[in-house]
């Protein structure tokens, strides 16, 4: 990508005006809380010594996820004989790309990588390498979902069409009575929808679920198609020299489903919670009463603070709030982080939601689809 397109086309890496002018919907308010939010937690990482992005620990973090990645690839195309070897291979790297997308490609499409936009790019197209494309995953999360979180219509992580009611503000259909049953086993065919279909559909389209969005061309339609040859090759091409095709395709639904149901339990506990707000725009010129940074506390909740391991492997995202008010910083930091964003929220009288436990989120995420299904009152 070119640096004019990625400052066109590149995710919102902070609260200003690239996500905001990324559409009509306003946010109104004064952003005093912001300002001083943004001076403080730049203030206590300059005070640690910590730069916000070229951090050592990520580095050395993503040595070991990729390497992880190619060691359990190889056993599983090259050395796994049988199903008792190849499955428990096949959940690794299940595990291992839900890992690459958690802490590599994330930081990375949020520029929070590195200072380099050279190495960001090289990040986030570590997605294309496992069979996403980097670039829509821009304008689907960095853009329209990281800047309208949980508004119904601008924000496309909450479109499951016609598969669920996830906020109140979706159209209930019959089936929808039975969805905190069936939506679990559907979470593990998100990452096949999207390596099978969703990408090229938003291509020919030219929308993300309702929203429009540029298309890719010149090097960015160049690294879409041969990301996909890459994947193809590595899920389906080199394993097929090896084994027959029904082992080839049995271990890539395997892969598939581990990796989507990871990344989905991940993110609906963020936001399809009973804690998170599902805001509607008001007013002629549609608009939301509050500031865009109140509005990520309104709609956004940590989960599980206190366990490192989670947080480790999930590339810090149990710490949602931070995440979104501060995408552009490495992850690494958001333990730091958090305990300024949570004690300048108390002095500000400004919501800040955590849930303590990855069980409890899942709970909650659990009562509100239920919630959900039930006809509106």
């Amino acid at each position: 990508m070119s640096r004019n397109a990625a400052s066109r086309h590149g995710p919102a890496t902070d609260s200003s005006p690239t996500g905001r002018e990324a559409g009509p919907l306003r946010f109104n308010g004064d952003n005093a809380f912001h300002r001083e939010l943004k001076r403080r937690v730049l203030a206590d990482l300059r005070d640690r010594g910590c730069d916000p992005r070229d951090s050592g620990r990520m580095y050395a973090k993503t040595a070991i996820i990729l390497t992880a990645f190619a060691l359990t690839y190889t056993a599983l195309v090259f050395l796994a004989q049988t199903w008792w070897q190849a499955l428990p291979l096949a959940v690794a790297l299940g595990a291992a790309t839900a890992g690459i997308g958690f802490n590599i490609m994330h930081d990375g499409g949020h520029l929070a990588y590195s200072k380099r936009r050279w190495v960001n790019r090289l990040m986030a197209m570590t997605l294309d390498l496992v069979g996403g494309s980097s670039y829509i995953w821009q304008w689907k999360h960095g853009r329209f979902h990281h800047t309208w979180v949980n508004v119904d219509g601008h924000d496309s992580d909450i479109d499951l069409g016609v598969l669920a009611r996830l906020s109140p503000g979706q159209r209930r259909r019959p089936w929808h009575r039975w969805q905190h049953l069936y939506l679990w086993p559907l979470y593990a065919v998100t990452v096949l929808r999207w390596h099978l279909y969703g990408d090229f559909r938003d291509l020919l389209t030219g929308t993300i679920g309702t929203r429009s969005f540029a298309r890719p061309r010149g090097a960015d339609l160049a690294v879409f198609v041969l990301g996909k040859l890459a994947f193809f090759m590595l899920a389906f091409g080199l394993p097929l020299l090896f084994h027959p095709w029904t082992a080839v395709v049995a271990g890539y639904a395997v892969v598939a489903a581990v990796s989507g149901l990871l990344l989905a339990l991940v993110f609906q506990m963020a936001h399809v919670v009973e804690a998170a707000a599902f805001p509607t725009p008001v007013g002629e010129a549609p608009h939301l009463d509050t500031p865009w940074a109140v509005h990520q506390l309104h709609t956004t909740v940590n989960f599980a603070p206190h366990n490192r391991v989670l947080s480790w492997l999930i590339g810090g995202l149990n710490f949602q709030v931070e995440h979104h008010l501060f995408p552009h910083i490495a992850h690494v930091h958001y333990p730091a982080v958090a305990r300024v964003v949570e004690r300048t929220c108390r002095e500000f009288g400004l919501p800040y939601h955590v849930s303590p436990s990855f069980a409890a989120s899942i709970a909650s995420h659990y009562r509100w689809l239920h919630r959900m299904s039930l006809r509106p009152a």
